[in-house]
């Protein structure tokens, strides 16, 4: 019901403080590294979730892990394995109504499905968590199993919530009121914005923000021909001559007028090296306002003709531009069983726009039978872009978002509690009031898409903001610091 993961990162701390833009944050990570150590020294810590792949979580833990281990902790990553389809539709569930969508009515039937899966992983993680160690726990998925093992050895033991709503309603309420027997159990939560804690965990709570790794393959430096290779090799756009190396496994694919799948080359090349491309990369998932944001790009467009007194240039823009909606294959993702059904919706709607819509939509999906061409393709598509846009409908955080503002991005997302952490209005971006509305989207795509000075001011100030804030080392240094204070209070 768990197995151990190898955290897989190939870059050391020295490779960061080698790079010009990065030293400075790396000899301060070391320094506070230093004072804490030595209340770590002995223990064990276990990072455990729900995937290895796919999702912010899943792409977060590996330099955490591994940075953690080189600065001398002994750190390690589990990941549970649940054989039962109607728990990870559970637990979507409980992540809807997280965010305040979806049937409140939960009950005994999905609180025995629950208990039960969550004490077979727990008697399976058993195996590697030792007395004095302490246990670090991802999301609503594996809190009922840390419960059981906080209970039941003498450990330490952090809940870390990734997501959350910045209100109170009945579907919250119903969520909060299912996970407090297991989140009660726990030492201290960790959340990304204090709007997120519950009245339950109120005074045993901290945030720590996400970081991202700056020289990942998913956030390092392109030069063009690695750019142009990445593009070409995934079949996101057509190979300009011989190519130095060979295609990737599997395309890039997208979606066609007759309903069917095609390298993303079909039936025309999408236009990511010469056209206005506006782009949303996440998983597939209705809280991430896919189908909003591709019907106010819709209107955009059909709006262009009857517009009258546009400059040449913001005229040709918008004829030009495209939309991109990309994420990762939903049959390689176990716990998220919805994205297929996300993704169904897409096509049905892609289905009913008109040829000329249907040309200027490009729906692609990412394959992720390799990790590593995964985030090139991810790295390179958001680089191509002219506004990189994360219209979710709630947010915990928004990887995506701090991804594309390191790139330099122009940002236009949603007023969710997890993206207003990141965007500062009209200074590192463009914030939507209402990411349901078409009008509303259209018309801050358009304000984006006439100005590109504008795009560029905003991409150069959201740069700065996620290098302050925003980076791996950050969120390490948190981490040092409260399981440090953890283990201080759980052995005094």
């Amino acid at each position: 019901m768990v197995h151990l993961v190898e955290a897989r990162h190939n870059v050391s701390l020295d490779d960061y403080e080698g790079v010009a833009n990065l030293s400075r944050a790396v000899r301060d990570l070391r320094q506070e590294a230093r004072s804490l150590l030595p209340a770590l020294q002995g223990r064990r810590v276990w990072m455990i979730n729900s995937t290895s792949r796919g999702g912010g979580v899943a792409e977060l833990l590996p330099p955490l892990v591994a940075l953690l281990r080189e600065l001398g902790v002994d750190a390690n990553w589990l990941v549970m394995d649940a054989d039962e389809p109607e728990f990870f539709r559970l637990t979507k569930r409980l992540h809807n109504l997280i965010h305040g969508e979806g049937d409140p009515n939960l009950g005994e039937t999905e609180r025995a499905l629950y208990d039960r899966v969550s004490r077979d992983t727990a008697a399976a993680a058993a195996h590697h968590v030792a007395p004095g160690d302490v246990l670090v726990v991802h999301d609503p998925q594996p809190l009922g199993a840390g419960a059981v093992l906080r209970r039941t050895k003498e450990i330490a033991a952090i809940w870390r919530c990734h997501i959350g709503l910045d209100r109170k309603t009945p579907e919250t309420r119903a969520a909060w009121r299912f996970l407090d027997a297991c989140a009660s159990a726990y030492d201290h939560a960790v959340f990304t914005a204090p709007e997120y804690i519950p009245s339950c965990l109120a005074g045993r709570a901290s945030i720590i923000h996400p970081g991202i790794d700056p020289l990942s393959h998913k956030n390092r430096d392109l030069s063009v021909h690695k750019l142009v290779g990445i593009l070409a090799n995934g079949a996101l756009i057509r190979a300009p001559g011989p190519m130095l190396t060979p295609p990737f496994p599997q395309p890039a694919e997208r979606l066609q007028r007759t309903g069917n799948w095609a390298p993303a080359t079909e039936p025309e090349d999408i236009g990511l090296l010469h056209r206005p491309i506006v782009t949303q990369v996440s998983r597939w998932d209705r809280l991430k306002g896919f189908l909003p944001l591709m019907q106010g790009f819709a209107a955009l467009k059909r709006d262009l003709p009857g517009k009258a007194g546009l400059r040449d240039g913001h005229r040709r823009t918008l004829q030009l531009a495209r939309l991109v909606l990309a994420g990762p294959d939903p049959a390689s993702i176990q716990d998220d069983p919805e994205g297929r059904e996300v993704l169904e919706e897409l096509r049905r709607a892609y289905a009913a726009l008109a040829p000329d819509l249907q040309d200027d939509i490009a729906i692609v999906v990412l394959p992720m039978s390799s990790q590593k061409y995964n985030a090139l393709l991810v790295n390179a598509l958001q680089r191509c872009s002219d506004i990189v846009v994360q219209n979710s409908l709630q947010e915990g955080f928004g990887l995506t978002v701090t991804e594309a503002m390191w790139k330099h991005a122009a940002i236009m997302g949603s007023q969710a509690a997890g993206l207003r952490q990141q965007v500062r209005p009209d200074l590192d971006g463009c914030l939507v009031a209402d990411p349901e509305d078409p009008r509303a989207i259209a018309a801050a795509l358009d304000g984006l898409l006439r100005d590109p000075w504008r795009r560029e001011t905003l991409g150069r100030s959201a740069q700065q903001r996620a290098y302050d804030d925003f980076l791996v080392f950050t969120q390490v240094r948190n981490w040092l610091v409260l399981i440090a204070e953890t283990i201080r209070a759980r052995w005094p």
